[in-house]
């Protein structure tokens, strides 16, 4: 048995991303010297990733044992019931744990004064980007009306209900949720601000994030319900203002910062998109110039602190034609020079440090 507990620690549940044998998912097993006879229990009937983990246990178990048999069923209400209680934390249903003074998480809102910019494009970059230099990272698609995230990051796979408990789908290393998950046949959402709130706010209780280092979320374009309810579900949250380098565009970018300044987010940083164009070793500012420099200077004077213009990304086809076919541009093309500087941009951010400052660490002094 010890054998075999062994050899199925190195299996790991791709949705929940721990090891099988601390979920409970192993439940009787009958062992002999060459051979065993192993039940797996799965969390729920229909488990999408029932194939993944009855490869993975029978390819674990064949390195030790000759003859294997795996036997596929499912948890009982009691065992998924304890399952939640070890996933939440002995934490109650309905638990914000990005809203905690204790969280260590970083919460990070891009937003953008207007649509069309390139903001959510932008988003599933730096969060690919910054889960290739080895962070745990979550993706909130918090566009509500204009749900993007699923596509750019190629997913069609539904987050897996367990009975409240929703695990949301991994692409790229990076946990996603989004509202189009849940709309058939891309239908448009009507919804009014309760319900937004509603949305958005079940997005963060009721999903099994698990420890993330990093959470962004990709904002509505605008300063309306969705960003004001967040405002006040994630205090702690910090923003990213992406513009592009027109003047008019600038002006209205520079509203996203101030509505995140008026419900209490610093702003990290601003990244200037579609910057130029190069052409022959030559470049082409083709909307002209200036526009993220001028927005970082102005949210510097409303916060009254310094507010970076963290990079400019160039025009790039390759960009467009990865976001199209559901494959970030980072992980497609790294040689691309919009890949490279989106890049550039999170290992800045990944140089921010987890603050430890005012949190309760659950340590006692002997």
């Amino acid at each position: 048995m010890k054998k075999t507990l062994a050899a199925l620690s190195s299996v790991i549940d791709p949705e929940l991303r721990r090891p099988i044998t601390e979920l409970d998912m192993v439940g009787e097993i009958n062992e002999s010297a060459d051979s065993v006879e192993v039940q797996i229990k799965l969390t729920i009937v229909g488990c999408p990733a029932a194939q993944s983990i009855e490869r993975d246990v029978t390819k674990a178990l064949t390195s030790e044992f000759k003859n294997v048999s795996v036997n596929m069923t499912t948890m009982t209400s009691e065992e998924r019931d304890a399952l939640k209680k070890k996933l939440r934390g002995d934490k109650p249903m309905r638990f914000n744990p990005f809203a905690q003074e204790s969280s260590l998480t970083k919460v990070i809102f891009v937003g953008s004064g207007k649509g069309g910019v390139g903001k959510s494009t932008l988003t599933v970059n730096l969060a690919v980007a910054l889960a290739r230099l080895g962070h745990k990272v979550g993706l909130l698609d918090a566009d509500i009306f204009g749900y993007s995230i699923p596509g750019l990051m190629g997913i069609s796979q539904s987050p897996t209900k367990v009975d409240e408990l929703m695990l949301p789908p991994i692409a790229f290393d990076v946990k996603v949720i989004s509202i189009g998950f849940f709309v058939a046949d891309n239908k448009p959402v009507a919804w009014r601000g309760p319900m937004l709130h509603r949305a958005v706010e079940q997005f963060l209780t009721d999903v099994y994030w698990g420890d993330l280092d990093y959470l962004l979320v990709d904002l509505p374009p605008g300063t309306g319900d969705v960003a004001i309810s967040l405002g006040q579900l994630l205090p702690g949250a910090q923003s990213l203002v992406i513009t592009t380098p027109q003047a008019a565009a600038a002006t209205i970018a520079e509203r996203s910062g101030a509505i995140g300044l008026m419900t209490g987010q610093s702003v990290l940083g601003v990244i200037e998109n579609m910057s130029y164009f190069e052409s022959a070793g030559a470049r082409e500012f083709l909307f002209g110039q200036g526009g993220g420099e001028a927005v970082a200077k102005r949210l510097s004077e409303l916060s009254q602190s310094q507010v970076p213009l963290l990079g400019q990304i160039p025009i790039s086809s390759n960009l467009r034609e990865s976001a199209d076919g559901g494959v970030p541009i980072v992980d497609a093309d790294p040689s691309d020079p919009a890949a490279q500087a989106i890049v550039e941009i999170a290992q800045q951010l990944s140089r921010l440090p987890r603050g430890l400052s005012g949190k309760k660490l659950g340590l006692n002094p002997i």
